[in-house]
């Protein structure tokens, strides 16, 4: 869940323009491959959307993607209240 948390951020920070795979490697610290299997895997949950720009596949974050992503942060607020681990 932290990944997943960690690509909608950087998704969401790079709001409608998009992102590329690269800059989403780097901030949440996984390889190519895998930011690229996360990723297919949040757009099959319509979490996020995939398009194409000039020579890069970018990516960006759906509305539902956003409601998700707050959501979650919520939760682990909650959790950190708590003093709890999830």
């Amino acid at each position: 869940m932290g990944i997943i948390a960690d690509i909608l951020g950087v998704t969401m920070d790079g709001g409608t323009q998009g992102v590329i795979v690269s800059a989403i490697s780097r901030r949440a610290n996984l390889s190519h491959y895998a930011v690229l299997e996360k990723c297919q895997k949040l757009i099959d949950a319509g979490l996020v959307e995939s398009m194409k720009a000039d020579r890069n596949r970018l990516f960006r974050v759906t509305e539902k993607g956003i409601r998700f992503f707050q959501e979650f942060q919520r939760f682990q607020g909650v959790m950190q209240g708590l003093n709890l681990r999830y």
